[in-house]
This record gives C-alpha cells, sequence and structure tokens, in this order.
C-alpha cells in the first residue's frame, strides 16, 4: 500500500502538471484508498510529498476531479496536525467557490473538507462568514432541502458557525428563519429534529432572529412538540419536550417577539403556554412559569395577567412544591411573582390572593436562588403597602430569618435583599412595633453597615430606616446604634466629597435625631460635627444647605 501511495503521489504530481484527468482520477482513488486504509499514515505522507499546494488547480468547478478532490482534503482534515497546512496550501478560497456548485457530490464533499479545516477554529470560521459562506449555504438549504446528506451538512455548518458572535448579523440578512422551520416542520425523526434544534438555539439568542422565527411559525412547531412529548416515556420524548419548551422561553426573552406572542393577552399561544402551569410535568411547570415571568416585563401584560388569574395558578403551583419541591420550578413561579408585583395597581391584589403567605412556606428553603426571589418578591409586595408592611414586619419568625441572610457573606445577592427588606419592612410601615421586632430581632446593626453599602440607593434605604427607627424608638435602639458605630458612620457619609446630596441629608436627620440619646449625643460631640455641618450650609443642592442649617442650630443648641 505505501509504495502505491508513493508512485500515486509521484504521479500526481507529474499529471497536476499536464493535467491528463485519466492518470489523475487513477491517482485520486489510489489516495483515497490508502486514507481509507490508514488516515494518519496517509496524510502525513501526502503533507512530505508537497501535493496539498497543488490540490487547489484539481478543484475546478467543472472537473470530474473535483468530488474526490475535495474528498481527499476532507479526510485528511479529519486530522489536526493537516488543518493548518491545508489552510497553508491555499485550500478553501476555492473550496468556498466551489459551494456554488449544482453537483451534489461536489456539494457534499467541499462541506465536508470546509467543516474538518475549520473544526473547532474561531478564527477560521469568522474567515469563512466574511467570505460569505453564510448565505451562500442557506440558499443550498433552500435548493436541496430534500438531499439528506446535503441537508445534514448544512445543519452541522450551522450550528458550528452560529456559536460566533459575528455570524448572527449575516444570518438575520438571511431567511433561515423559513428555511429552518419549513424543514422541521417535514421532519418525523427525533435525531433530525434535535440537529435543528441545535441550529435553532445559539440563533434564537439573536432578537432579531428570535422575530423572524416567530413570524416564521415556529411557535407553532414547539408547541405541537409538546402535544405530542408530554405524556412521552422514551428518553426522547423527554428531550424534545425539554429542548421545545426551552427554545419557546428563549423566544420570549425578545421583547418584540415576547409582545407578538401575548397579543394583548388574548393570544393562543399565550394561552397554551398558560396552560402548561398546571401540567403534572415538571418541566412543563418550569417553562410555564418562565414564560409568565418573561411575559410580566412590563406594567400594562402585568396587569392584564393578574386580572386574567393567573396568580391563583402560581400559587397553586408553588403549593405543590413547598415540601420536597423542584427548585427551578420554585424559582421561576417566585420570579414570575416577583414581576407581576412590579406595577403598584397589582400589589393589593396580590396581597388579598394570599401570595406573601405562600411566599412565606419558602422561608426555610436552604436554596440561595429561592431565597432571593422569596426577598425580592415580599420587597416588591409590600413597595407602598403600609398595612402588608406592618403584618409582615411584626413577624419574629420572617425577621429572624432575614437578619441570618443578612450575614451570608457566601451570597452577595441574598445579603443584599436581605437588607433592603428589612429596611423596606420599616421605611413603608413606619411602625413602632416592626421597630420593635427589628431591634429585638437584631437587625439594627446590618442597617448601620447597609448605610456604608457601594450602592447609593441602598445607602440610602438603609439611611431611611435608621432615622425611623431613632424616630420612634430611639430608648430601645440606643445600645444597638452604639454598638454598630452609627454615629461614626454618619461622620464618615457626612465628610465624604462623594456622598450623594440624599445621603447627606438623611445623615443630619439622623444626627438630629439622636441626640435626644446622651452616650449617642456625647459621640456626636466628640467627633466635631459641628466643622462637617456648617460646610454644607453652602452646598449647591438646597434640601441639603437647609437641613445642615438646622442640623447646626441643633448642635450649638445642645454642646
Amino acid at each position: 500500500m505505501a509504495d502505491n501511495l508513493s508512485d500515486a503521489l509521484k504521479k500526481l504530481k507529474l499529471a497536476s502538471a499536464d493535467s491528463s484527468t485519466d492518470s489523475v482520477e487513477s491517482c485520486l482513488d489510489c489516495l483515497l484508498k490508502a486514507l481509507a486504509h490508514n488516515n494518519a499514515d496517509a496524510s502525513e505522507k501526502i503533507q512530505e510529498t508537497g501535493v496539498l499546494p497543488l490540490l487547489p488547480t484539481l478543484l475546478a468547478p467543472q472537473s470530474s476531479c473535483t468530488p474526490k478532490v475535495a474528498n481527499i482534503i476532507a479526510e485528511v482534515a479529519k486530522n489536526e496536525f493537516m488543518r493548518s497546512p491545508c489552510v497553508e496550501a491555499s485550500l478553501i478560497p476555492p473550496l468556498v467557490q466551489l459551494l456554488h456548485s449544482k453537483d451534489h457530490e461536489v456539494l457534499l464533499q467541499t462541506g465536508r473538507a470546509l467543516g474538518n479545516i475549520c473544526y473547532d477554529s474561531h478564527s477560521l470560521q469568522a474567515q469563512l462568514i466574511n467570505m460569505g459562506v453564510i448565505p451562500t449555504l442557506v440558499k443550498l438549504l433552500g435548493l436541496h432541502s430534500d438531499n439528506t446528506a446535503l441537508t445534514e451538512m448544512c445543519l452541522i455548518a450551522f450550528g458550528n458557525l452560529a456559536e460566533l458572535e459575528s455570524s448572527k448579523e449575516q444570518f438575520a440578512s438571511t431567511n433561515i428563519a423559513e428555511e429552518l422551520v419549513r424543514l422541521f416542520q417535514r421532519q418525523a425523526e427525533h435525531e433530525k429534529k434535535e440537529m435543528i434544534f441545535e441550529v435553532l438555539a445559539p440563533l434564537a439568542e439573536n432578537d432579531v432572529i428570535k422575530l423572524q422565527l416567530v413570524e416564521a411559525g415556529l411557535v407553532e412547531c414547539l408547541l405541537d412538540v409538546v402535544v405530542h412529548t408530554v405524556d412521552g416515556v422514551r428518553e426522547e420524548d423527554v428531550a424534545q419536550l425539554k429542548t421545545a419548551s426551552d427554545l419557546m422561553v428563549l423566544l420570549l426573552l425578545g421583547d418584540e417577539s415576547m409582545q407578538k406572542l401575548f397579543e394583548g393577552g388574548k393570544g393562543s399561544v399565550f394561552q397554551r403556554v398558560l396552560s402548561w402551569v398546571p401540567s403534572h410535568n415538571h418541566q412543563l411547570q418550569l417553562a410555564g412559569a418562565l414564560a409568565i415571568a418573561n411575559f410580566a416585563r412590563n406594567d400594562g401584560n402585568c396587569i392584564h395577567m393578574v386580572e386574567s388569574g393567573i396568580v391563583q395558578k402560581l400559587l397553586e403551583l408553588l403549593d405543590r412544591h413547598v415540601d420536597e419541591g423542584n427548585v427551578t420550578v420554585q424559582h421561576a413561579a417566585l420570579s414570575a411573582l416577583r414581576n407581576l408585583a412590579i406595577p403598584v395597581v397589582n400589589k393589593a391584589k396580590m396581597l388579598s390572593a394570599g401570595v406573601s403567605d405562600t411566599v412565606l412556606k419558602f422561608l426555610p428553603s436552604e436554596m440561595p436562588p429561592v431565597q432571593f426571589k422569596l426577598l425580592g418578591t415580599l420587597r416588591m409586595l409590600i413597595d407602598t403597602q403600609a398595612d402588608a408592611a406592618d403584618q409582615l414586619g411584626t413577624n419574629g419568625k420572617l425577621v429572624e430569618r432575614l437578619v441570618e441572610w443578612c450575614e451570608a457573606k457566601d451570597h452577595a445577592g441574598v445579603m443584599g435583599e436581605s437588607n433592603r427588606l428589612l429596611s423596606a419592612l420599616i421605611r413603608h410601615s413606619k411602625s413602632k412595633d416592626v421597630v420593635k421586632t427589628v431591634i429585638q430581632g437584631a437587625g439594627v446593626k446590618h442597617l448601620v453597615v447597609m448605610a456604608t453599602s457601594e450602592h447609593m440607593i441602598m445607602q440610602n434605604e438603609a439611611l431611611v430606616a435608621l432615622g425611623l427607627i431613632a424616630g420612634l424608638d430611639l430608648v430601645g435602639a440606643e445600645k444597638d446604634f452604639v454598638g454598630a458605630g452609627l454615629v461614626q458612620v454618619l461622620h464618615k457619609l457626612l465628610s465624604d466629597e462623594m456622598s450623594a446630596p440624599e445621603v447627606k441629608y438623611n445623615s443630619m436627620v439622623i444626627i438630629c435625631a439622636v441626640m435626644g440619646s446622651e452616650p449617642l449625643h456625647k459621640e456626636v460631640q466628640g467627633l466635631a460635627f459641628i466643622d462637617v455641618v456648617s460646610k454644607l450650609r453652602s452646598h449647591e443642592n438646597k434640601t441639603v444647605s437647609h437641613q445642615a442649617s438646622l442640623t447646626e442650630q441643633r448642635l450649638t443648641a445642645q454642646s
């Protein structure tokens, strides 16, 4: 075999020079045979004899040798060590040109050759994109959708190219969405559908393509897959159900595609997705809840959904997952409730539907994603709702858990949300009983730490809550204020030029409020606040300068 190969390679060099087709053909057959026998050895031999740079001339569109030459390149490029030599031999440009051929065999071998040369190389794939292969391949898919081998070749190429961000814009300017949906509708086999899904998922990350896929009718295909696989027990049914419902949720992440499917809450797609929530299938429950969370991205949709009774469905779903529940379903349903609670008009309705009671059932959860969404949902619900804030703020178990989570150093999100909810309970209730509960639960020190946050909004929320604590129960909070170094924190905030006007204003309000406590008054005197405050009298913000004058009078009167 080795001798035959050496002879064939020598002959090929001579034959390609005088281009006599017959002798070239027999040499090519010999090469293919050798590659089939031992690909790596034969490839090495081909590389050593310098035949690769001769191949571009043999890739002529009209030549009968072309499919064999492309096949040889495809076989050789299966070896990683041969990919760079193929590029250096300038094989890519003539291969790209061959994608315009009408010959099925040429197209198939060319696709294989390009795929193998560029396998796993983002830079080479980007080069192909710049050479315009995407529109060419999309066109091929449309022309040859009856040819299984060519269709698969196109899908594999799309799957590889779609991972590159630079490809999305080019795909968006073709009719890829229509072609893939048309192809999907004609598939019966699981493997073929999976191949198309693998291309659809990365493409659907692009918002323009999301809308194109919706307009091309992909959603109807996905709903159809769900109907046919929801009760299936085969592995492939479970896999297809997951892929189809995940893709459905992905399509809803685009604002335009989501709004198009919502259709003012009358859309059949919207109604079908809602029916997933009470399903017995966890995957569908999850997708249904995530879909609601995605539909609930603007006030109009949220208001409509709450009016149409979705909250009840979500509460029933959560009730099914309290004990030994599915964490991803809990997380998704809480996300949906949190989003629905954003519009002011929805809060009271959701509270009277019992949302806070259901959410509190998840307080024992040890899962940070669930804790995070639970906190966010409660915080959204009590915003501007004094009675609810009072009721939750006097719930000792809740406050105790919040204080515990305020120390969750490993989970910054949970820690931040706990602090914000603790502050919100005080700010929205303005209730002495809530303040007492927070003091008893050892929550004050966390609010003092929160006042030093790098986020201005959190600093401010903490300061407003601390001002209310000082105003409503200074005696009860005195020890905690001293222990947490409140006065020192306020001095730092007032001295810092970077502090926002609201932060300075609220800090001075607290200074005035704590003057009624002897130990705190002593601390204020010891830190020479009068100097810092008198400078703020000339602050450009009128509210700050006015408060500085009042604070200075207070400090002077009590010194």
